[in-house]
Parts: structure tokens; sequence; C-alpha cells
């Protein structure tokens, strides 16, 4: 009850606007509806990557390449394709600290995930940014989305669990194949994981390279479950 009147005194106060557009916000978001109805969202995934399934395919089952060799991680949320409003929120949230940015983004990840029959996690970690890159932006962008996720599903959040002990530099121009030689051994735990189950959460996935990594180190840890639950697949 009294955070519904401390709501309902901000809203009054100030009143939710849509990033986007500036119009006033739906759902007490920043972000209206005729915005959010255009957002890129992404449909036919594999359960297991969310690479984009041809029309005809079941989205109950993997994708050939899962099939022929499966990832580390056992399921993937991906929400949006990384187009248009969704990469312009993305963009400006790592390299313009738009913090609003990272709870919209958080919301909208969340609500997709309230639709989900897979099995709630024990415990979110969001992916770690290495501290070369952490003082050059000033905070990491999974973190402050995975923020308002474990906020709004009610699930603990591991912030001090695991770090990146490699500056892995940008990948953009990196294939699959050098993305995952890139990434080898480079997160450490700090600390003993006792939960069965994780979700990691990130901002973009490209060749899922990264999260393959850190959920194979996880799985090697004695976690039996590994999800990946990311605002959007490029």
């Amino acid at each position: 009850m009294v955070n519904n009147w401390l709501n309902i005194i901000q809203d009054s106060l100030l009143p939710p606007t849509c990033i986007l557009c500036n119009n006033p916000g739906f759902n007490r978001w920043d972000i209206c509806y005729d915005c959010y109805s255009c957002l890129p969202w992404a449909q036919h995934q594999c359960p297991r990557c969310a690479a984009t399934l041809p029309d005809s395919s079941p989205v109950t089952l993997p994708c050939g390449a899962c099939l022929n060799q499966s990832p580390a991680f056992d399921s993937t949320v991906a929400v949006f394709k990384h187009q248009h409003a969704i990469r312009y929120l993305i963009a400006h949230l790592k390299f313009n600290a738009q913090y609003k940015h990272a709870r919209l983004l958080g919301l909208l990840l969340a609500e997709a995930l309230q639709f989900s029959t897979a099995p709630r996690p024990e415990a979110i970690i969001p992916m770690p940014l290495h501290p070369n890159r952490y003082q050059e932006r000033g905070f990491n962008q999974s973190v402050e989305i995975a923020r308002t996720v474990a906020q709004q599903l009610q699930i603990p959040l591991l912030l001090n669990h695991c770090i990146r002990n490699r500056d892995t530099g940008h990948q953009t121009q990196l294939s699959r194949a050098e993305r995952l030689k890139n990434v080898r051994q480079c997160f450490t735990f700090t600390q003993p994981i006792h939960a069965k189950h994780i979700a990691l959460v990130d901002d973009v996935m490209t060749t899922g390279a990264t999260l393959q990594e850190l959920a194979e180190v996880l799985k090697n840890s004695g976690v039996q479950r590994v999800d990946a639950w990311v605002c959007a697949h490029a």
C-alpha cells in the first residue's frame, strides 16, 4: 500500500514520458503505447540459442546448430531484434549513461519473462564487465538492466560472485570462432555459487560466445541449469 502511494505521488510529480517520442508513457513506463507496439519484437526463435527459425520450423525444438552441438546454456529468452528503437536504447545506455534506458529495457525483459513457462532460476548474474571497461564507462549496463529484472521478478541478484579477469576488447569484427577463442578463461569466481539454476542477463547477444563461456564455467562449478536472458539478439 505504501509503495502504491509512493508510485502515485511520483507519477503525479514526474509523469512517465516516452523516451522515444516524448509523448506520455503508458503502464507507468517511459514509453508510449504506439512506440511500444512498434518495437522490433523477436519471433519464431530457437528455444536454446534464440536464433531465428524458418516459419515452418516448430519453436519447441532446437535449431540444427544446437542439435549438432548444444550450447552450455539451456535456454535463451531474447525479447527483441537488435534493430531500430532497441538499438538506440541500448547504444545510448552504454555510451551515454542513460540509466532510464536500463530501467525501461529491464521492464520490457521482465514483462516477457512473465509469460515464460520455464522454471524460475534461484538467482540472476549480470554479465561481468572488465575493470578497464568499467572505468571507461563508469557502470555496467547489464547490472543496471538486471537490477530491474530482479526487482520485478523477485529473484536474488548476485553481483560479487563472478569477475571478468581479462579484457577481451571489442569483438564486433570477430567471427564466432574468433570470439569463442577470445573469451576463453576470462571469468573467475570470487566466492562459491550454491544455486543450481542461474539466469545470465546481458543487453545484446550476437554469437553467444561470451554467454557460452560463462555458462560453461558455471556448469563446471556445479550449476545444473543456466538460462540466458537478453534484451536483444543481433
